[in-house]
């Protein structure tokens, strides 16, 4: 009979050790397995880019001799403090950029998320039930059979448990990875709202410079405009004039009445639109742009490394390059499906009824779990859900392309632009010289006594209408700069872009 025995506990060590074995090189497996993602590597698209700009030629008729602004804080090169107060007050406040902060937030917690799915997880559980039990119930009826049996009745539980998922095929460790493109996309468009809403606050700021120098002109025409009026009354007094040339001179100055309601609609749109874009209601800081002759100077605009510089510095572009890089770790995620997924779990817990005796040896109860789950029969599901991250990477892929083509258009059209309108106020400038002379001149000849007042007047006239047109032009040109500045993707940290071009 001992002999029995012995070889019966000999057999049971035998088979326990045996499944110890299994389970081992089970769980070695299920660890080197682990090691494996499934789905594309990402592999950055090339872009063909021009060496240079089509419009290049353009820029080299401008002023060469002055140096180029840093294009992070490109606003600093008009030499105007009070845009670059503006400037700095719209980065600090504006409510657009801290809704693209919150989104850059969100985007690295969810980054956070997907990287914390690859790691164990542990929970502590606890629980404390008091109840007095049913006795027509099926448990109540049966356990009242029972000798010492209660009704009332305390359950003490308490457990510590931990689980870790084996990212067999790496659907994990992809998941991952577009979580973290998606975060570095978010950035690169917050970037991208820094860069819009400088170039806005600028150009409404440079429309409220030319507004008020154009407000500045109109009046002096209408002044003008009024003396020519009083001296044909004069003449008509005195006989020496028509009621037609009356007529006429009272329509010089209506017309120049009428130039004044446009000029003074865009003055007040403008302003409410600085102090939107500083985060403030409409009215708070318009009293801090006093009427005052325009003294900014558009800057020189520095090209250098050409369109292929725009994959570095444009914030739209660099994140429709993240985006495709999140799409593509997105197809590794669907492939993953295709593979079983394993996790291991553990608890080591305790459960009483009596009190007292919750961590004593009879109360601890362990568990230790292993499962599988396999999508083996699901009616093509995971085959589409491949198709559709391959057809959004393919879709990816294009944007970022086109996004590129925009971003080179833009540089292109605000080049063509600026060159232009920098021609026309160098005409602009020499036209008012000439009203100037030609001014000077008839008021020589008037004290001589060669023409009448009437055509001083009329000269005078002719200056203020081209002063108006170069007051017009010089706003519009450093709108202009402004426009390349934000086409050339100026207005955030070279630093910063180093960085992403480094991803």
């Amino acid at each position: 009979m001992n002999t029995s025995l012995s070889s019966s506990a000999g057999a049971s060590r035998s088979s326990s050790r045996r499944h110890s074995l299994v389970l081992g090189a089970l769980a070695s497996a299920l660890i080197g397995l682990a090691g494996c993602t499934v789905g594309p590597n990402y592999v950055r698209p090339e872009v063909k880019t021009n060496t240079d700009y089509a419009s290049q030629s353009l820029l080299q008729q401008r002023d060469a001799t002055r140096a180029a602004p840093e294009l992070d804080a490109w606003w600093q090169g008009f030499d105007d403090p009070e845009l670059t107060r503006i400037i700095s007050r719209v980065m600090a406040q504006n409510l657009d950029l801290a809704a693209a902060m919150a989104r850059v937030d969100q985007a690295r917690a969810a980054a956070r998320e997907a990287g914390a799915q690859l790691a164990p997880q542990g929970s502590l559980d606890g629980q404390l039930v008091q109840q007095h039990q049913s006795t027509k119930g099926p448990l109540g009826e049966i356990a009242s059979q029972t000798p010492g049996y209660k009704r009332s009745q305390t359950l003490e539980t308490l457990g510590v448990g931990a689980s870790w998922e084996l990212d067999l095929a790496g659907g994990l460790h992809r998941g991952a990875e577009a979580a973290d493109a998606e975060a570095q996309a978010a950035e690169a468009s917050q970037d991208g709202v820094r860069v819009s809403v400088a170039a806005e606050a600028a150009d409404s700021y440079f429309q409220v410079r030319g507004a008020q120098e154009r407000i500045r002109l109109a009046q002096q025409q209408i002044d003008t405009e009024n003396k020519l009026l009083e001296l044909v009354k004069l003449r008509l007094a005195g006989g020496l004039a028509t009621t037609r040339e009356v007529a006429q001179a009272q329509a010089l100055v209506l017309q120049a009445k009428t130039t004044l309601p446009p000029l003074r609609i865009t003055l007040a749109q403008q302003l409410n639109r600085l102090d939107v874009l500083m985060g403030a209601a409409p009215g708070t800081y318009a009293a801090e742009l006093q009427d005052h002759a325009p003294s900014f100077t558009v800057p020189v605009i520095g090209t250098d490394g050409g369109p292929d510089m725009l994959l570095r510095r444009r914030p739209d572009v660099i994140a429709a390059e993240r985006k495709l890089a999140a799409s593509n770790a997105r197809i590794g995620v669907a492939v993953a499906e295709y593979y079983p997924k394993v996790s291991l779990g553990g608890l080591l817990g305790f459960e009483s009824l009596q009190s007292g005796s919750l961590f004593s040896s009879q109360a601890f109860q362990p568990q230790a779990v292993l499962g599988l789950h396999w999508r083996l029969f699901d009616f093509g599901r995971v085959d589409a859900e491949v198709a559709q991250a391959k057809g959004a990477n393919a879709e990816a892929l294009a944007q970022y392309r086109q996004s590129m083509l925009r971003a080179t258009e833009d540089v292109e059209n605000a080049i063509v632009s600026l060159a232009e309108l920098e021609t026309q106020h160098r005409d602009l400038t020499l036209e008012v010289q000439a009203h100037v002379q030609a001014r000077d001149a008839a008021q020589d000849a008037y004290k001589g006594g060669a023409v009448s007042l009437i055509e001083v007047l009329d000269e005078d006239r002719q200056l203020l209408t081209s002063r108006d047109e170069l007051a017009r032009v010089h706003a519009d040109d450093a709108r202009a700069a402004v426009a390349t500045f934000r086409a050339l993707g100026g207005g955030w940290s070279g630093s910063e872009a180093k960085a992403v071009a480094a991803r």
